[in-house]
């Protein structure tokens, strides 16, 4: 692999917004088994402001790049109210189930651990 080859994190992107997705949803599933359907909504609802953040992220990374599209502060303004009201929505309706939503924030974080396992066991 050479050091910038695009190809390389291109591949590395897909996988971990599928990783996110597929954690997202197992996860959900296990925690509506285990402890009730609300639990598995926050879990989910965490798992979706995980990737939303996760997309975020890779946006504001392609905009600091050469040729990145350059956008107002205010873009990035309005998306923390948003996601401050996202939160609001999860503590307010979720109630007690706020552990299940922070447990499906980490699902980005776990999806990163898996594709460095991944590309340590089948790096070439």
């Amino acid at each position: 692999m050479q050091e910038n080859d695009p190809a390389f994190y291109d591949g590395a992107i897909q996988r971990i917004s599928w990783l996110i997705v597929v954690l997202g949803l197992l996860g959900a599933v296990a925690a509506a088994f285990l402890r009730g359907l609300r639990s598995g909504f926050a879990f989910l609802a965490g798992a979706c402001v995980s990737y939303l953040s996760f997309w975020g992220w890779r946006q504001l990374a392609g905009a600091l790049g050469p040729g990145g599209k350059k956008r107002s502060p205010w873009f990035f303004i309005n998306r923390i109210v948003l996601l401050l009201a996202v939160a609001w929505v999860i503590i307010k309706f979720l109630g007690p189930n706020v552990a299940g939503a922070v447990a499906g924030l980490l699902v980005t974080a776990a999806a990163i651990i898996l594709e460095i396992i991944f590309e340590l066991i089948y790096a070439s």
